[in-house]
């Protein structure tokens, strides 16, 4: 994909490659900025059950403004330090100080579960362009009552400090059509904090 990055951009790539490989009907499912995308294909009539985990773009002015102000100092700090990811993250107090605004329980976290998420946020070189599309760029449209190709389930961590949780609220009221699913003592990464739960909820809505 060439030329500007955003949301609708990069939703059409995805919404190409499902054409292309002839997918109609597919279900998909993504989280944070994957989760609004998945909901932008669904708000589009495409695909099948949509699954989409604390999904970006459901944001006022201030909790956006909030949103960029803390994590992209907090991008530029894992790349400053991304020789030292694996001895940081072997760590407790480490993934702690690392990765506080991303999970409710970061010290319990294994250092093989988060090490690749982490690097990938450290090395991709969209990263910057991906954040300026979801911080400058136009907020999440809804899909009206019975216009969704599929099941619409939105899950929401109640410790998410990325997508605060009252985000959740408005896109229920957006897509007046989706079941909504609390993950309990969980921050923005249900498959880091809720592994099982993340993927029980996966299979159970696109079956």
């Amino acid at each position: 994909m060439t030329g500007e990055v955003s949301i609708a951009t990069l939703t059409d790539s995805v919404a190409d490659f499902i054409r292309e490989q002839g997918l109609d009907g597919v279900s998909t499912v993504g989280q944070s900025m994957g989760g609004r995308m998945v909901l932008e294909l669904a708000r589009r009539g495409l695909g099948g059950d949509t699954v989409a985990l604390d999904p970006g773009g459901f944001w006022n002015d201030r909790e956006v403004f909030v949103f960029g102000a803390t994590l992209r100092p907090s991008i530029k700090l894992v790349r400053a330090l991304r020789p030292l990811l694996p001895a940081l993250l072997g760590s407790s107090v480490g993934r702690t100080l690392l990765l506080a605004q991303l999970s409710a329980r970061p010290w319990t976290l294994s250092r093989e579960t988060v090490l690749p998420d982490v690097r990938g946020l450290a090395d991709s070189p969209a990263t910057g362009a991906a954040l300026d599309a979801l911080i400058h760029g136009p907020r999440q449209q809804g899909a009206p009552a019975g216009t969704a190709p599929g099941r619409v389930t939105i899950g929401w961590g109640r410790r998410d400090l990325v997508t605060v949780p009252k985000q959740a609220a408005r896109a229920v009221e957006l897509f007046p059509d989706a079941e909504l699913h609390w993950f309990e003592r969980c921050g923005h990464f249900p498959q880091w904090d809720a592994p099982q739960e993340a993927t029980r909820l996966i299979l159970d809505s696109t079956q």
